[in-house]
């Protein structure tokens, strides 16, 4: 698949989204580790743009008392791959995830 020619113009609309994008993800954070948000919300508005796309190691990792550690184990025993997003989640895994963290 060829990556698609883009205007200047169009580059730096993609560009811009890009960065709004992360930055929003990037305060989901912080919120998850201040308290201020829940990861049962998160995992329940998953066809939010924001969340669907972020990993759930980063996710996890957001959370206050989990670690890299205590996230790679968390994913390893629920059977979810590193690399698996929150879109990607399937009923059971979020129902244990919630069970497991709450």
């Amino acid at each position: 698949m060829a990556i698609p020619k883009l205007t200047p113009e169009e580059r730096s609309k993609a560009l811009a989204k890009a960065q709004k994008i992360r930055s929003e993800r990037m305060e989901v954070r912080k919120q998850l580790k201040a308290g201020k948000l829940s990861l049962e919300k998160v995992l329940n508005d998953a066809d939010n743009e924001i969340y669907a796309k972020m990993r759930v190691k980063y996710l996890l990792e957001s959370l206050p008392q989990v670690g890299k550690i205590t996230a790679a184990k968390l994913m390893e025993e629920i059977g979810i791959d590193e690399a698996r997003r929150v879109q990607g989640l399937g009923s059971r895994q979020k129902a244990q995830l919630l069970e497991k963290l709450s």
